[in-house]
């Protein structure tokens, strides 16, 4: 159970009412601070709708770090999201075995960026050495979104697991499908 209400769009004032463009629990909760979810929100829609990094590539990032954070909400959300942009179950279950060290069949930049959103999630940065490939392989423009990228959702998985979100019903089967180890 949530810590805070879940509000509705009958609660807020008629300014703030276009904000829960979407019946989700975290927005439904971020909601308390009007400019706080906008600004969360205005990042949140530039990674998945603005930037040029390959979609695909963003959401194994995205996916990577709602694995390690063992977030319910994350990780079902983006297992949806990711099948939108490109996600294959195969692609899961490789990023599952890449984080254990198990040998997998991610394409080498798949690989690639999940190590490093691996490595900004549990170091708190990049290794010189991924991010030298990293560097190579993208454009500046296309790094510095998967950084911010990775960054945003390590914030995110944060305030879901401190705020204690619930995962909607409609998103359960994802968690089905690909369960999360226990913590």
């Amino acid at each position: 159970m949530a810590r805070v209400p879940y509000l509705t769009k009958d609660d807020l004032a008629p300014e703030h009412k276009d904000l829960l463009d979407r019946d989700i629990n975290l927005y439904k909760a971020l909601i308390h601070s009007p400019g706080a979810f906008k600004a969360f929100r205005g990042l949140g829609v530039y990674i998945r709708h603005g930037s040029t990094l390959d979609p695909r590539l963003r959401e194994l990032a995205i996916l990577q770090v709602g694995w390690l954070a063992r977030s319910p909400y994350e990780w079902s959300h983006h297992v949806k999201i990711g099948y939108d942009f490109g996600v294959t179950p195969d692609d899961i279950r490789a990023l599952i075995a890449d984080t254990d060290g198990k040998p997998n069949t991610l394409d080498p930049m798949a690989k690639l960026v999940v190590k490093g959103a691996r490595e900004m999630t549990n170091n708190i940065r990049m290794s010189d050495e991924t991010f030298s490939a990293l560097q190579k392989a993208l454009s500046a423009e296309h790094l510095n979104d998967l950084v911010i990228t990775t960054a945003f959702y390590s914030a995110v998985v944060r305030i879901l697991a401190t705020l204690e979100i619930d995962v909607e019903d409609s998103y359960q089967k994802y968690l089905d499908e690909f369960p999360l180890p226990s913590k």
